[in-house]
């Protein structure tokens, strides 16, 4: 059975960090560039940060540059998002989506980031809620 899904999420003071995790199963992430979205209420859903399957080939929303690292683990069939330096406007359900895709160029990459409803994301996890408030 295919699964994929996201975990980490939770209530952070603004400046906290929290450490998002996407776990396959079912399926292998190797061949697969993983990208993180996030929706707040009323408003558009935002791609967060993407990662290539083949290196570390990565994209990140200028809302969350030099805040937000992503990284994977294939041996552990894992996607992670790690933020900090949290503000209240990061507060979103945040959804991973796999691509499959064997080495993706920067502008796939990006573009799968910033307009994912142009690639065939095969898979999407169900989100975890992240709420930054004091």
């Amino acid at each position: 059975q295919v699964q994929f899904v996201e975990s980490g999420g939770g209530l952070v003071q603004p400046g906290g960090s929290l450490r998002l995790s996407c776990a396959a199963s079912g399926f292998t992430l190797d061949y697969y560039a993983i990208g993180w979205f996030r929706q707040a209420p009323g408003k558009e859903r935002e791609g967060v940060s993407c990662i290539s399957s083949s290196d570390d080939t990565t994209y990140f929303a200028d809302s969350v540059k030099g805040r937000f690292t992503i990284s994977r683990d294939n041996a552990k069939n894992t996607v992670y998002l790690q933020m900090n330096s949290l503000k209240p406007e990061d507060t979103a359900v945040y959804y991973c989506a796999a691509l499959r895709f064997w080495a993706p160029s920067i502008t796939t990459v990006r573009g799968m980031c910033v307009t994912p409803d142009s690639y065939a994301m095969k898979y999407w996890g169900k989100g975890t809620l992240v709420t930054v408030s004091s």
